[in-house]
């Protein structure tokens, strides 16, 4: 290319990478019948949560006779666009579905690094409900405002600052943050602060009634009652000596 038809080039347009949000779905089944009836149950309070915006199919977590099953794209593309998304790419893919899906207009994306660098509880039973985890990269020292509520199945993911909640965070809803979690609203789920090993990072609420609380992949479950401190009060839950340490928040 000449010079003069390289400046022409740069004036219509450019290349850039771009740094976006991202729903994916993490399915436990292709069953398109199983996928739709779940997804209706889970997003029934929340029809518009998507508001159209793009979707990567996770087959990460398949079962092994699935990971080798065809899988009918298509049908997937349609369950997923009736909830307000537009299905774009699938990762974790086996060679022959990663051929199905590019034959469906699907794109192919690398898997990301795990949120976790230990785990922040122990796995729970796989079932056929699909997860919905909103990733949201957020420069350094940066904060994702969220200001609606989360039901359960759904997850945020502050890839990298902050995360503010100003709605419930439901029971089965996770709340993730590279830095601190703030939910302005009760916490009834699971928030894990600190998620890449943060030992300073903190977690703040005005309603402590959690289902999980992690530190940089100290965790402690609802199955250990809250302190009567602060259970369904203000309060911040923070490291001390690798235990977590709980206060109430002064009103």
């Amino acid at each position: 290319m000449t010079d003069a038809s390289a400046a022409r080039a740069r004036a219509v347009f450019e290349f850039k990478s771009a740094t976006l949000p991202l729903i994916a779905v993490i399915l436990k089944t292709t069953d398109p019948g199983v996928l739709q009836s779940a997804l209706d149950v889970q997003l029934a309070d929340s029809p518009d949560f998507f508001e159209q915006e793009p979707v990567v199919i996770d087959l990460s977590q398949l079962g092994e006779a699935e990971m080798q099953a065809h899988i009918d794209f298509p049908a997937l593309r349609d369950v997923l666009s009736r909830h307000q998304t537009q299905p774009v790419a699938v990762r974790g893919a086996s060679e022959a579905q990663a051929r199905a899906a590019r034959a469906a207009g699907l794109a192919i994306a690398a898997m990301p690094v795990a949120p976790n660098p230990r785990p922040a509880a122990p796995p729970a039973a796989a079932t056929a409900a699909p997860q919905i985890v909103r990733e949201v990269p957020v420069p350094a020292g940066g904060t994702l405002l969220i200001d609606r509520p989360l039901r359960s199945g759904q997850q945020i993911y502050a890839r990298g600052g902050d995360v503010i909640v100003t709605e419930v965070v439901n029971f089965g809803a996770e709340v993730i943050a590279d830095g601190h979690v703030h939910v302005y609203a009760p916490l009834r789920g699971k928030a894990i602060a600190g998620a890449r090993g943060d030992s300073s990072a903190r977690i703040f609420t005005t309603c402590l009634e959690a289902q999980l609380i992690a530190i940089a992949g100290i965790y402690r479950t609802s199955e250990v009652p809250l302190p009567a401190g602060v259970a369904g009060k203000a309060a911040q839950i923070r490291l001390a000596d690798d235990k977590l340490l709980m206060e109430a928040i002064a009103s």
